[in-house]
């Protein structure tokens, strides 16, 4: 069971980057899905969550308006779209599954990716 994230780089200020998260071993289809980023000397916070099971989604405040989280089932993914990108974004950025069955915020995430580094700057 594994779960693969990718996408991140170096990009300018206002521009965009998806991330994608893959998933094999099992599937994502029924697990919520969230996306998390740990900024140097920050803790590491939540970003935005999706599930197939209720169909429940969110992004946290902060990024609302510039992030978008989604899935594609038949690739077994879930990708966040970033868009309007700040230098405080930049941080390492990761992917976790809840169990199956889980809605938005799963009570765990038993699977984690590991983590793809998304830099702002120009």
């Amino acid at each position: 069971v594994q779960l693969q994230a990718s996408g991140g780089g170096l990009v300018q200020p206002g521009g965009s980057l998806r991330l994608d998260c893959a998933g094999s071993g099992f599937t994502l289809d029924y697990a919520a899905v969230g996306w998390f980023r740990q900024a140097p000397g920050k803790e590491r916070e939540g970003v935005a969550c999706i599930s197939l099971s209720d169909g429940s989604s969110y992004v946290v405040d902060p990024m609302k308006g510039r992030f978008t989280i989604s899935r594609d089932n038949a690739k077994n993914t879930v990708y966040l779209q970033m868009n309007s990108l700040r230098p405080e974004d930049t941080a390492v950025y990761y992917c976790a599954a809840g169990p199956v069955g889980s809605s938005c915020p799963p009570t765990y995430y038993a699977y984690w990716g590991q983590g793809t580094l998304v830099t702002v700057s120009s």
